[in-house]
């Protein structure tokens, strides 16, 4: 008799972190919280393997992004650029994510939570972008947010939603 055959899961993606803001010294262990999170995400999104990078920046330098890229003048907390060429391969680059501390910093302390859970769920919904999820159409926003209400749930992070919708 053979052994019955398992499947294999697939691997994380390696994770480039890149620190461009002096400000995240503030945030200790947060390179092992963003790692986690990306893991977990993959994993649950079926997007395992490849490589991608992830930079820790400040409100000035996401602002730039996001008015170039976006056409929105502001600062904010997450921003994902998924790589133009994703063709399959052990190597293929999914893209980037940029976060912004300042932001993201702020929100946590306005939603009451703490900064490591906040910045999980930054990392797993930048994640899903590259992964190539979208929340335009309400359809495609409930069913990313069901997904990241499950992936933040393994990484026992409290659905982020539920201050967002008492607040609002």
């Amino acid at each position: 008799m053979t052994p019955a055959r398992r499947r294999r899961p697939k691997a994380a993606p390696a994770i480039d972190i890149l620190v461009q803001s002096p400000l995240w010294k503030a945030q200790r262990g947060a390179r092992a919280v963003l790692r986690r999170a990306v893991a977990e995400a993959a994993s649950v999104a079926r997007a395992g393997g490849g490589e991608l990078a992830i930079v820790l920046t400040d409100d000035s330098a996401i602002r730039v992004l996001n008015r170039d890229w976006r056409r929105k003048d502001e600062p904010t907390n997450v921003l994902s650029f998924p790589a133009a060429d994703r063709r399959a391969g052990a190597a293929h680059h999914l893209g980037d994510i940029v976060i912004a501390y300042q932001t993201t910093a702020r929100e946590a302390k306005a939603e009451r939570k703490p900064f490591r859970h906040h910045l999980a769920h930054l990392a797993v919904h930048g994640f899903l972008h590259l992964a190539g999820y979208d929340h335009e159409a309400d359809e495609e926003a409930e069913a990313m947010e069901g997904l990241e209400i499950a992936i933040l749930a393994r990484l026992r992070v409290p659905n982020p939603y539920i201050a967002r919708d008492r607040q609002g």
